[in-house]
């Protein structure tokens, strides 16, 4: 069974028992959060797929960590006028793992 869910802007397809990696959430370690913006629940019975949401169905998950990712350099200039700029940057995310898809 797997469900595709969308979340931070994005969407997912995930399976009970996976780890997923979402832009960063309000929610601390060892929290649950439930995604209800559920777009297509596959099983055993078939495929549903909603217009645009399925009513009430929902994706459980479990907080892992909240931590940053490794980082980016942005390297700017401009050629022949001795312009050079280096910034680095790190990109904050939330690590989740599902624990229940409901529907």
């Amino acid at each position: 069974m797997y469900a595709v869910f969308e979340a931070c802007g994005k969407q997912y397809k995930v399976q009970e028992g996976d780890v997923v990696f979402l832009e960063k959430l309000g929610a601390e370690a060892g929290e649950t959060v439930k995604f209800d913006k559920v777009t297509v629940i596959s099983g055993d019975e078939g495929t549903v797929i909603g217009k645009p949401y399925i009513e009430g169905a929902a994706v459980e998950a479990s907080v892992v960590k909240n931590a940053k990712a490794k980082k980016i350099l942005v390297f700017k200039y401009n050629a022949k006028k001795n312009y050079r700029r280096r910034q680095g940057h790190r990109q904050p995310y939330t690590k989740v793992q599902i624990s229940k898809i409901i529907g």
